[in-house]
């Protein structure tokens, strides 16, 4: 396995490397694509890493990119970023700041940004694969950089129907890392389950239209929606225990068209986590139960319509592989710098797709991305308690910018340390 030694050879001219990536992260931040539309994004990494000197397959699961490297004998390791962006309306007034626009999959148009920090991953991993061809006396093996289309709506898997698992060296372990609203410059993994299932729905309310002023004379499925979002409120509070983890998220509620009509339909799209397949079962069965209770008690015309949209499994790191990565990371970080979370991370990844798929161990973890100032005062310790301060702005928020100065080297280096672990010229 590695050493800080056996990591520092390819870290030899990252500082020189730094503003490079920092153009290259503005300029990816600025030009957000969304899920399986990142066409110019994957030209970026697909010309960059032909450069450096990889080996290049794009157009993977529509619009992934995949570049291998070999040097010599030795194990395989998979290095995965995702691409992606989100249909949120950046406000975080940076000078790099998107105002691009795109086509969501209903053909409306819809403002973009990067608000979950795949241009950072996208940017380190171009960092590690540099620093990677550029000091191959410092390895031996192969790597396989992935990098992912459509994260936010489940894109491993359809790199993994593109026949990745026969067009691709197998690689003897996943490794991937994110960015998180944490201070820069420390990590946070665990064994086990470390990110939540998510399974997402669409769902249609019927009702019968009419006349604002006659609604005794409609169906109102405003009303009805109204109760279905409320009543799932207590999916959670009610039906699962304490001990056990679960979300429930209605985050698009549609219907109507002015304030005097009585609409037919309410289209409501609805989240939820899980942490256990258990837990997971009790959350889909409950919520099923009511929005047709629901639909019922409001005297709807018609069942509701219930359309799945996505479904990520549970993110589950090896254990034995999370301590060597762990182990290594400390090395390179420093001592306090990398911890144990306590609990799962409620939010999902399709990651643990290629590990599953190629039956190896997978380890992912999450990297800070976030000034030091927000978080003056306060211990870490306190921090893995108590969570997020509400004056820090989370993923998926229209004001979440990583500050690229600092996190770019910690999230390239930690890229570097993890793959050494089983690349390194000591002991393999």
């Amino acid at each position: 396995m590695t050493s800080d030694a056996t990591v520092r050879p390819l870290l030899a001219g990252l500082d020189a490397r730094l503003p490079e990536l920092r153009a290259l992260y503005e300029d990816l931040h600025a030009h957000p694509e969304l899920s399986f539309q990142e066409f110019r994004t994957a030209g970026i990494v697909a010309e960059r890493l032909r450069a450096q000197g990889w080996e290049v397959t794009e157009g993977v699961g529509r619009t992934g990119v995949v570049g291998v490297l070999a040097n010599g004998a030795g194990p395989v390791v998979l290095l995965r970023a995702d691409m992606d962006a989100l249909p949120v309306k950046e406000q975080t007034g940076l000078p790099y700041a998107s105002t691009v626009t795109g086509i969501a999959p209903d053909g409306t148009e819809v403002p973009v940004m990067h608000a979950c920090g795949h241009d950072m991953h996208v940017t380190c991993l171009l960092g590690a694969t540099a620093q990677l061809a550029a000091h191959r006396d410092g390895w031996h093996g192969t790597v396989v950089a992935v990098l992912q289309p459509a994260e936010e709506v489940g894109g491993a898997p359809a790199m993994i129907e593109d026949g990745f698992l026969d067009r691709f060296p197998r690689a003897d372990v996943c490794l991937g890392q994110h960015v998180a609203p944490a201070p820069v410059g420390f990590v946070g993994t665990r064994p086990g389950t470390v990110m939540a299932a998510s399974d997402s729905i669409r769902v249609t309310l019927f009702g019968r239209g009419g006349h604002g002023s006659t609604p005794e004379t409609a169906v109102d499925p405003v009303v009805m929606a109204a109760a279905v979002v409320m009543r799932l409120q207590t999916v959670v509070s009610r039906e699962i225990g304490a001990a056990h983890t679960a979300v429930v998220t209605v985050g698009s509620l549609h219907s109507g068209t002015k304030e005097n009509i009585i609409p037919d339909t309410a289209e409501l799209r609805v989240n939820m986590r899980s942490t256990t397949p258990a837990v997971r079962e009790r959350v889909l069965a409950a919520v099923e139960r009511i929005i047709r209770a629901e639909a019922a008690a409001s005297g709807a015309p018609k069942e509701p319509e219930i359309v799945p949209l996505n479904s990520f499994p549970v993110t589950v790191n090896d254990a034995a592989a999370t301590a060597v990565v762990q182990s290594a990371l400390t090395e390179v970080l420093g001592e306090g710098r990398v911890f144990t979370l306590p609990q799962a991370v409620t939010g999902s990844e399709d990651f643990g797709v290629f590990g599953t798929a190629l039956g190896v161990p997978s380890v992912f973890w999450h990297f800070g991305g976030a000034d030091p100032a927000l978080y003056a005062g306060i211990d870490s310790d306190a921090l893995l308690e108590d969570g997020l301060p509400a004056t820090v702005p989370a993923n998926h928020s229209p004001h979440f910018a990583p500050v690229p100065g600092p996190t770019i080297p910690v999230g390239v280096t930690a890229l570097l340390a993890a793959a050494a672990a089983w690349l390194g010229k000591e002991g393999g």
